[in-house]
């Protein structure tokens, strides 16, 4: 069942993240970056409580300073993504350094609820994954060795975060990546242990590595792993034209595939509803990956936020 439960919650705590002012962590994106404390201070503007960390290094380092950034704008740290190339098994060392890296800056500043290292593929990296993503097929997947050993790497890292830091691992689907469809979804978490991983579960990437926009489908299917969630929206009309032209991931991106909450094609009343239903109480991370530049950010993740406080009266 959902881990982050405490009881019925009455209200969600919702919270944004550096990718949604183009902070992502991609070499293919990487342009002019908003400074982090332009961001912060947007991001508590826009009423939102909580954020991610971004990329090491785009948010200070130290936790002491950290920590009085993120205090003098009444924001918890949530968590941070931490991508790994967990098909090589000699990348997995290095995985776990970096993983406890962040695990340790995380567990220094955490307060309620505590800190996810979201652990993640290094998405992006493999040219056939990105340039399918959104309309992957069982030929683009991974062996069964290597199956093992990619839940091997997940494994080992959730595990040494926890051992030395306390904190839990929760693995991102995620488009261009090997773990983008329901079924590979479904496959990780088989593979791997659920006291050493758990699931964050995105919207957006469910919908467009899905091919379409039923997330309480996936809600659902997953429920036992879940332990975190990532609120996006994805235009499918943007997701049928990437997979017709045949766009890589990156191209769907500047073309909007992630859009503002409400105005694509996920049900977040459905998606809302579905987790009051289950008494998840802990934070809900809105994010809309868009790349440097692009877009109205600030806007954005305030009408984002002004959607999730109009809908959420409607998802009793």
């Amino acid at each position: 069942m959902i881990s982050a439960v405490t009881g019925k919650a009455t209200a969600f705590r919702v919270g944004n993240a550096p990718c949604s002012w183009g902070t992502l962590e991609f070499e293919e994106s990487k342009g002019e970056q908003v400074p982090f404390d332009r961001m912060l201070d947007e991001l508590a503007e826009a009423g939102y409580t909580g954020t991610e960390l971004g990329d090491w290094g785009y948010m200070p380092t130290d936790p002491v300073r950290l920590k009085i950034e993120l205090e003098r704008r009444g924001l918890v740290m949530l968590g941070s993504f931490v991508p790994v190339p967990l098909k090589h098994a000699a990348s997995h060392e290095g995985g776990v350094r970096d993983a406890l890296k962040v695990a340790r800056l995380l567990a220094a500043v955490q307060s309620d609820p505590a800190p996810f290292v979201v652990l993640a593929d290094a998405n992006g990296t493999v040219p056939a994954r990105t340039l399918n993503a959104g309309r992957v097929t069982g030929e683009l997947g991974l062996s069964a060795a290597e199956w093992r050993t990619f839940a091997d790497g997940a494994n080992r890292i959730g595990r040494a975060v926890r051992a030395e830091t306390g904190l839990c691992t929760a693995f991102h689907h995620h488009c261009a990546g090997y773990v983008e469809t329901p079924d590979e979804v479904a496959r990780f978490l088989e593979l791997t242990d659920p006291d050493a991983i758990g699931l964050t579960f995105d919207t957006g990437h469910f919908a467009y590595g899905a091919g379409h926009s039923d997330v309480v489908e996936g809600l659902e299917r997953f429920k036992d792993r879940i332990r975190y969630v990532h609120l996006k929206d994805c235009l499918p009309e943007i997701a049928a034209q990437a997979r017709t032209s045949e766009w890589d991931y990156f191209q769907a991106l500047r073309h909007g595939v992630f859009c503002e909450l409400g105005k694509g094609g996920v049900d977040f009343v459905a998606v809302l509803g579905w987790l009051k239903l289950h008494s998840y109480a802990g934070y809900l991370l809105v994010e809309q990956d868009v790349l440097p530049g692009m877009g109205t950010p600030k806007e954005s993740a305030l009408r984002n936020r002004e959607y999730l406080r109009a809908i959420e009266t409607r998802c009793s």
